[in-house]
């Protein structure tokens, strides 16, 4: 509640949303919630390559984690829109000394060291709102994470990642694309459309309430209206002393196809757009409440020609995990507490490896 299109559009809300979703994963967890990742999408995010140039004065030093530091701090300097502050700089590949396509290059000497970087912009005011209502729930932000990436942590297989896929996460107020090929990310879009605008046009389009549109969208709802009957009838309860009013399945269908297959355009066209479409060997992996949709896959496979299938979260739960978790609703927050528990493994490893390095320089202070 309170937000729209993955935009904050009402402050109060979005704050009781998020404690009562907290105080919810509290009390079934047992774990005192202080931190959180959070994720953003919305309209305003743009992605942009960007390749940055770093020439190295000492030949006999190999590259280091502070080369690519520096390389990467570089991009943080580049001129964006006004109003634009950027969120992620994801490397891509390296050249060193004109060798190009090396994904690893710390280790090796060289003297001139390029990289492409995948760089992601949001609005500030937009991430400053969602920082403004954490905050208002009384936790802090640890990170800001892009949500398609936090999908794609969730559901994709190093398999796919490595072949070439596209993640299409159709959530409630945007559809979020991630393309992944040789392991790297390549192309991320959000689509302004998700599964609210589908409900809207049930609304608008069988003259029913937003709640029965709801209802009608994920209890008969298909993306195929060729697949339903076409005597099919649902009767829905008429408003205070009116009659029931029945719905014809096919009629409804035919509503969720119109727009379904507007996203799936929409999708097609940020595939060109990446130039990657003949390299996808993994096709398209659809997750999101969206994905529950009957007969979506064989939508996604007639409008773009690429093989479909849904993503599940499932794999990287324990065993005894409750079974609406594993719904492909919940990608995005499974990928944002795996990217957390990540980043977690990942300062300890860089505490441990300082204090070694101080434990050494100490050692040898002490010989000297």
């Amino acid at each position: 509640l309170g937000v729209s299109r993955g935009v904050v559009a009402n402050i109060n809300k979005t704050v009781e949303a998020i404690k009562k979703a907290v105080d919810e994963a509290s009390e079934k967890s047992g774990v005192n919630i202080k931190t959180v990742h959070v994720g953003i999408a919305g309209q305003h995010i743009k992605s942009i390559q960007h390749r940055a140039l770093v020439v190295r004065n000492n030949v006999d030093i190999e590259i280091n984690d502070e080369d690519l530091s520096k390389l990467k701090s570089d991009i943080y300097r580049l001129p964006i829109n006004p109003g634009d502050e950027i969120i992620h700089v994801l490397p891509q590949e390296y050249t060193v000394d004109n060798e190009p396509g090396i994904r690893e290059p710390i280790g090796r000497y060289g003297v001139r060291l390029e990289g492409n970087f995948h760089v992601i912009t949001a609005q500030i005011t937009a991430a400053k709102n969602i920082y403004k209502c954490v905050r208002l729930a009384g936790l802090e932000v640890d990170d800001l994470i892009l949500e398609p990436l936090a999908s794609a942590e969730a559901v994709l297989s190093p398999e796919e990642l490595e072949a070439g896929v596209c993640l299409v996460d159709i959530g409630g107020g945007t559809t979020d694309i991630a393309i992944f090929h040789d392991g790297i990310i390549r192309h991320t879009a959000v689509i302004p459309y998700g599964g609210n605008i589908i409900t809207e046009d049930i609304k608008e389009g069988l003259t029913v309430i937003k709640d029965h549109a709801e209802l009608l969208k994920t209890k008969f709802g298909s993306a195929l209206s060729a697949e339903t009957k076409v005597n099919e009838i649902i009767a829905i309860p008429g408003l205070r002393g009116r009659e029931p009013k029945e719905i014809s399945v096919r009629n409804l269908s035919s509503i969720i196809q119109a727009r379904i297959e507007e996203i799936f355009e929409l999708v097609y066209c940020e595939i060109k757009n990446s130039g990657l479409e003949r390299k996808l060997v993994g096709g398209i992996v659809l997750t999101g409440g969206g994905a529950q949709l009957k007969n979506i896959t064989q939508l996604a496979e007639y409008v773009t020609g690429l093989d479909a299938r849904i993503g599940l979260p499932n794999e990287h739960l324990a065993k005894g995990m409750v079974e609406e978790v594993k719904s492909p609703m919940f990608s995005t927050g499974i990928g944002l507490v795996i990217k957390g528990l990540k980043g977690e493994s990942d300062k300890v490893a860089k505490t441990n490896i300082s204090e070694k390095d101080q434990d050494t320089n100490s050692a040898s202070s002490r010989v000297k």
